[in-house]
């Protein structure tokens, strides 16, 4: 290797460290600032989402403007809509809930355990104190009086906390109105920002990573929330008093893959065990979610996601994790678009690293040749073709 190729080698390596700087930089600042970012990525999120809607209203001749007021007032409202429905019936499901605390105790501890003592050769009862359990919980919710005294007795506790909560919860509208309106302007200057020698890569995986959390967020939150409507419906329709509440918690643990309708069954036929004991509920708790599952596998997911995030379950579930850890709720809200992201970054060095030296090297590589006809004999050793 000459000189020259040496001092560039050398300039690469340093012009590597100060972007791996930057890099460290920048997360330590987000780390820093993670407390007041949540409301900016919130709205950064809905702007990404209702962009496209703004862009189409624009191109059947409304103004920007006009087109951003249409969005941002048709998620308003689907947002009012939703709390107003599933507030009440979500606080009524948990009342539920702990008034049949005693009943699922009773079924816990007069059937459950011993048939699950018989099998097991074990006292279980004696590690459970089911009294004190159920006993506290529902002390802890009458004490309580539901949702609304819960958070004003917040509120009076930890004041200072509850008011930048609730100032966050505000911004979230201020700022996605302003992200909409101004998000062609935001990424076009993002783009003239980025070296002209690598804009074609760079805007090559913004599109694709555009692509993959298009797939996920516009998709999957709409799979979220259908197969929860038709998960608590089926439920309730069976006749289970928490049927609601489960199917919401099944539908919205489904951007994990096989963790929603695996929650939802359990939970389900414990209900059912519960509620009734026999096995026409439990049928009917299977055949909702074997239903659910034909639907969203042959119809929700092929027609609203597809197979573009790539991610693996347990990938899914660490992203999450991962980013709670590091950052709070903010990074739980950013760790599944950004694993994403990330997927796609890794698609990209796997590809560039199978065209380069490392991966094929300088030698000659054999190839050998493929005969069709069975008669043909395959070629002696020395006889086998060498190419670069």
């Amino acid at each position: 290797m000459t000189t020259d190729e040496s001092q560039q080698e050398i300039a690469l390596f340093l012009r590597r460290l100060q972007w791996a700087a930057l890099g460290l930089g920048v997360l330590w600042v987000v780390w820093l600032l993670s407390p007041i970012l949540t409301p900016f990525a919130v709205a950064a999120l809905l702007a990404w989402m209702g962009d496209p809607v703004v862009d189409w209203l624009e191109a059947k001749g409304r103004s920007r403007n006009t087109a951003v007021v249409l969005v941002f007032s048709a998620m308003a409202l689907v947002l009012a809509v939703a709390l107003l429905i599933l507030v009440p019936i979500i606080e009524g499901q948990i009342a539920t809930l702990v008034e049949s605390l005693p009943r699922y105790q009773a079924w816990l501890t007069g059937t459950a355990l011993p048939w699950l003592e018989q099998r097991v050769g074990m006292k279980l009862s004696v590690w459970l104190d089911f009294d004190h359990i159920i006993e506290l919980v529902r002390g802890n919710w009458e004490k309580a009086g539901g949702v609304a005294t819960t958070v004003l007795g917040y509120v009076s506790r930890s004041g200072m906390a509850v008011f930048g909560w609730v100032a966050n919860l505000l911004l979230i509208p201020v700022i996605t109105f302003f992200f909409l309106r101004d998000w062609d302007l935001l990424v076009g200057r993002i783009a003239a920002m980025v070296p002209r020698d690598h804009i074609d890569t760079v805007s090559r995986l913004a599109r694709e990573s555009s692509e993959v959390l298009g797939g996920f967020l516009r998709g999957q939150f709409l799979v979220m929330i259908i197969l929860g409507v038709m998960y608590g419906l089926g439920l309730w329709v069976v006749g289970l008093d928490l049927g609601i509440l489960i199917g919401l918690i099944a539908g919205l643990l489904t951007f994990v893959p096989y963790l929603g309708p695996t929650s939802g069954v359990v939970l389900g036929v414990l209900a059912a065990l519960m509620q009734y004991g026999d096995w026409k509920h439990i049928a009917g708790v299977l055949a909702v979610f074997g239903v659910g599952q034909v639907i969203e596998s042959y119809l929700l997911t092929p027609k609203l996601v597809g197979d573009r995030i790539g991610l693996h379950p347990v990938a899914v579930i660490f992203a999450v994790l991962a980013g709670g850890q590091l950052f709070g709720f903010l990074g739980m809200l950013l760790g599944l678009p950004l694993a994403a992201v990330v997927n796609v970054l890794l698609r990209y060095a796997h590809e560039r690293y199978t065209q380069s030296h490392l991966y094929a090297g300088e030698h000659p590589r054999i190839v050998l040749d493929t005969f069709i006809d069975d008669g043909a004999l395959p070629p002696a050793p020395g006889n086998q073709d060498s190419t670069k």
